[in-house]
């Protein structure tokens, strides 16, 4: 099976106007299930914030520095506190920027997308030990067990920002739907009241609904199945250095498999404001449930 998942644009600026814009319009291509790929779209470190380019800044204890409002510290990072605010300037830079962007993009999602977390990962992809559920090498739709989303869609931005001209490598997987239909009926369906028990005892920030347990189970499910892991439909990609990409990571599965420095800004969408409401996991999950996951 041949995948068609990458779709290319010339954009080299972070704040797009309509006429750069496909007529047709970009949400249509990014809700199918695409991954739209700015090769030329550079964030740069300005002055001496370059020399923020090295794992020296991570403390250590968390996977991503994470920058969550200009009133919250800076988390997973260490330095004098001169330093500190660089960094943080320079990742609330990029989050701006990324905000920018996709406002410029899909101008149907206007007044609809929340920003998240921005993460600035330092780390090196290779030789990174964890447990095989949160091993990222292995082809996953994003589902996070203790922050549940309630359906809500995630749309991410990244930026490879790698120094040496390393490129960030990415396995992209099977359609979604086919993914779905591969692992639905074997997942298992939620214990009555388990949602109210992981909320009380603080295991989930929020009560987690039908969709957010099936979401996890086609994260563990996909994860654990190392023949599907081998030899699913899949397509390596490397995003160069200097590049940037826009994906619904809820949506397409993905692996990354190599790469180092790396940005990442994620907004949220309610379902209802996708310009084809039914195009999203929610929909097709409902579909093969074949009742309401809002619960």
């Amino acid at each position: 099976m041949s995948l068609d998942v990458i779709r290319e644009f010339s954009l080299d600026h972070w704040d797009p106007f309509p006429g750069e814009i496909p007529k047709s319009g970009l949400e249509a291509i990014l809700e199918s299930g695409k991954v739209l790929f700015f090769p030329h779209l550079r964030f740069n470190f300005a002055g001496d914030e370059s020399r923020f380019l090295s794992e020296q800044w991570s403390d250590g204890k968390a996977k991503n520095i994470s920058f969550r409002g200009h009133d919250v510290p800076l988390q997973g990072a260490q330095g004098s506190a001169a330093d500190i605010a660089q960094l943080k300037a320079l990742v609330a830079r990029f989050s701006g920027n990324a905000e920018s962007l996709v406002r410029g993009l899909f101008p149907h999602y206007q007044g609809h997308l929340r920003r998240g977390f921005t993460s600035y990962r330092t780390a090196s992809v290779e030789g990174r030990e964890t447990s095989w559920r949160k091993d990222d090498t292995r082809l996953h739709v994003d589902s996070f067990p203790s922050n549940p989303t309630g359906g809500l869609r995630l749309l991410r931005v990244f930026s490879n920002v790698n120094p040496s001209g390393l490129p960030r490598v990415w396995r992209v997987g099977e359609p979604f739907a086919d993914h779905a239909a591969r692992f639905f009926p074997r997942a298992s369906r939620p214990l009555p009241g388990s949602a109210w028990v992981l909320e009380k005892l603080g295991i989930t920030k929020s009560r987690r609904t039908g969709y957010d347990h099936y979401m996890g189970q086609l994260h563990d499910l996909g994860k654990a199945d190392f023949t599907y892991q081998q030899t699913s439909p899949q397509l390596n990609f490397e995003f160069p250095a200097g590049s940037s990409w826009v994906v619904f990571s809820d949506q397409v599965l993905h692996a990354v498999m190599a790469g180092q420095f790396m940005l990442e800004q994620t907004f949220y969408l309610e379902p209802e404001h996708l310009a084809n409401p039914a195009s999203g996991p929610l929909d097709f999950l409902e579909g093969l449930a074949g009742r309401s996951l809002k619960i």
